[in-house]
């Protein structure tokens, strides 16, 4: 039986680091979920594409301060579709290293401690974005 690697595999004796995981599909189907796409989305406490709350701002704040960072980010960011794929990133580099895609989704919508009945539509939204 021939056993087939993938060529950087073959040529390097290293795992991949997890940070190569390509969030850019979950990333995009929050954002049509969640705003449509429009980075001027405002809905209660939660702003721009990916509606991000003033809590979850904080708390990358923390994370970058635990990380010797001085990175911070600021309320006006959650406007930045870029800035908030990094918050959304370094969310998943603290909260969820194994990049496990459900985990990411569910807890996107309900929180750390998500309960998997209250974030079934929502999780099912973004799938269905993903296979678009």
């Amino acid at each position: 039986m021939i056993s087939v690697m993938p060529l950087y595999a073959a040529t390097e004796k290293v795992e991949r680091p997890k940070s190569e995981f390509d969030w850019e599909p979950v990333m995009q189907a929050i954002i049509q979920v969640e705003s449509e796409g429009d980075s001027n989305a405002v809905s209660g406490n939660s702003c721009g594409a990916m509606q991000i709350t003033p809590i979850l701002v904080k708390e990358c704040n923390r994370i970058l301060e635990k990380r010797n960072s001085k990175k911070r980010y600021t309320l006006k960011d959650r406007f930045s579709v870029t800035k908030s794929k990094e918050m959304f990133l370094l969310i998943q580099s603290y909260f969820n290293p194994t990049n496990n895609v459900e985990k990411a989704i569910r807890s996107w919508n309900g929180g750390m401690r998500y309960s998997v009945k209250r974030t079934q539509r929502y999780y099912n939204k973004v799938i269905r974005n993903m296979k678009k």
